[in-house]
């Protein structure tokens, strides 16, 4: 029973899963973009202005007119970073399930080292 309960913690333990930030999560690293011409395609101009990035469209080219931090690295992301971060394709958060009790012949344990 114990080398069981040892597998399944290790298992759920290394298992991670990278994901999209969401609002309030806090940046693991500083997203500066460049200034100059960005890899987006032309539709998705109008929305990138929206959520406050300086873009213009040149010869059907988003261009970026400014150097643009997107989010600094310590601090929580704000819901217009966090779609700015998704168009960039940035897996910036981890997803993991923590294990803290299991239920098993009728009986709740409580895992004690989480």
């Amino acid at each position: 029973k114990q080398w069981y309960q040892r597998r399944v913690r290790g298992w759920f333990s290394e298992h991670k899963k990278f994901c999209f930030a969401r609002s309030g999560t806090v940046a693991t690293e500083t997203v500066v973009l460049p200034e100059g011409p960005l890899d987006m395609p032309h539709s998705m101009e109008p929305q990138l202005r929206q959520l406050g990035l300086p873009t213009r469209l040149k010869d059907g080219v988003v261009v970026l007119d400014a150097e643009h931090t997107v989010c600094t690295a310590g601090k929580a992301v704000t819901t217009q970073q966090a779609h700015i971060l998704k168009h960039l394709g940035n897996l910036m958060a981890e997803f993991q399930i923590s294990l803290v009790g299991h239920w098993t012949a009728g009986k709740y344990t409580l895992l004690q080292d989480n």
